[in-house]
């Protein structure tokens, strides 16, 4: 397992596994097989879900770095402590490894200075964001005293995102990438290129495109519910991929997004 240090001092793991929309014995079963960091979030609707299986494992907490996010409507109403004391309830633990904005809602500004706060008082070993373009990092940047040590972005090869990650490394702020493979549907890993590089590296192309994150420096937490895959998923260091085939692999960026643009969100 390789590991990313954050600008205040924090080690966490490179790859772990997605919380969206996971069950209990998901999440369980993870972290049996070595996974331990797990991202979710208030809006996934399954705090208490993960906290239940964290509780439930043999893992102890302090082994397992838990990230979770505080939503928009939260952040509109003013609600950020409240919804913070929130997920802590609903995850049985008395802290949060890394507690993320979710997107740059109306208030994230004022949002940000109730979590540092919170970070100062212990409850939370680190501060960052999520969805946050270069004018939404600039802007909290104005005011903070803590800096952001997380941007969790979209990032895949159809939608590297370099630039916003040249940023926030240039920073100081690590890259979390969302939707690392593609998303479903995407038929991303069917690609001829991914296939070709699967094939001389004896590797899957989901492996193929792990590893590239990975050697990027973008911490990646892919979603899977089977087992085989989980177990897949972490058979990515133990290989390489050159040079020119990192470029090849940036070369299929057709920069179009999967989700929400965070300029341009409805939610």
């Amino acid at each position: 397992m390789y590991y990313v240090e954050l600008n205040n001092g924090v080690v966490i793991p490179q790859l772990g596994i997605g919380g969206f929309a996971q069950s209990k014995d998901a999440i369980r079963q993870a972290l049996e097989m070595r996974y331990r960091l797990i991202d979710t979030a208030a809006q996934y609707g399954n705090e208490a879900e993960v906290g239940e299986a964290i509780r439930e494992s043999r893992v102890k907490r302090e082994d397992i770095f838990l990230t979770t996010k505080l939503w928009t409507e939260d952040i509109r109403q003013g609600r950020t402590y409240e919804a913070f004391q929130e997920s802590l309830e609903r995850l049985q633990t008395d802290y949060i490894d890394l507690y993320l904005i979710h997107w740059p809602a109306e208030g994230y500004d004022k949002a940000w200075k109730v979590m540092e706060g919170l970070y100062r008082e212990g409850k939370i070993r680190a501060i960052g964001v999520s969805n946050f373009h270069v004018c939404h990092l600039d802007k909290i940047r104005e005011t903070a005293e803590v800096m952001p040590a997380v941007n969790q972005i979209e990032s895949h090869p159809r939608f590297c995102n370099q630039e916003l990650i040249d940023y926030c490394m240039r920073k100081g702020i690590a890259v979390e990438a969302w939707c690392p493979l593609g998303g479903a549907g995407s038929r991303l890993l069917q690609d001829g290129t991914l296939a070709k590089l699967a094939d001389k590296y004896g590797k899957t192309a989901a492996q193929v495109v792990i590893r590239w994150h990975i050697q990027r420096g973008v911490i990646v937490f892919p979603k899977t519910a089977h087992r085989e895959r989980m177990e897949s998923n972490m058979g990515v260091f133990d290989f390489a991929l050159s040079d020119e085939d990192m470029a090849l692999v940036g070369e299929m960026d057709r920069g179009k997004r999967i989700g929400a643009d965070p300029e341009d969100f409805g939610f």
